[in-house]
């Protein structure tokens, strides 16, 4: 059973994908998303998982691709927002080097314009994502090795800063 070197968690948006590939680059292993993962296996969008089956269904499959990734990759690994909302998945992250993406409302809005694309977001993408951050924050903190925050910082500065945070070093 392998385990990954970093797992990436924060909510939607935050650049988790491309600070995950970047990080796997810099340190010479693979990249994986559990969000590519479901809409792989699922063969339809997470909005439409959403849509047709609702979120508790969702999360179910999200649960499932977590524990599944965790336990077969050993690279960078990518979580999707909500993934730490299942205590199960939140005590498979103990022991793993966890960073989480942070960032603050408006720098959401500079790089997804809430967008009612996400599913969560659909009403008042504002106040909603206020709102999941307001239940997941702790969360993210709580399964973190270590915070690192993206607000005005580019992709390889965020990558910077999550290697020195781990103390990791470039292969």
């Amino acid at each position: 059973m392998s385990s990954p070197v970093i797992v990436l968690v924060g909510p939607m948006g935050v650049g988790k994908s491309t600070v995950g590939q970047l990080l796997a680059d810099r340190l010479g292993v693979g990249y994986r998303d559990t969000d590519d993962d479901i809409v792989a296996g699922e063969g339809r969008s997470i909005a439409d998982i959403f849509v047709d089956d609702g979120e508790p269904a969702f999360r179910a499959i999200e649960k499932r691709a977590v524990r599944t990734a965790l336990g077969e990759h050993d690279g960078v690994l990518a979580l999707g927002g909500g993934a730490v909302l299942d205590a199960d998945t939140r005590a498979l992250l103990a022991g793993q080097r966890v960073v989480y993406l942070s960032m603050d409302v408006e720098e959401a809005v500079r790089r997804t314009g809430l967008n009612t694309a996400r599913p969560l977001l659909a009403v008042n993408p504002r106040k909603q994502w206020r709102e999941l951050m307001e239940a997941r924050r702790h969360l993210y903190e709580e399964v973190a090795t270590a915070v690192v925050p993206t607000d005005g910082r580019t992709p390889e500065e965020v990558t910077e800063a999550a290697l020195d945070a781990l103390e990791l070093k470039e292969a």
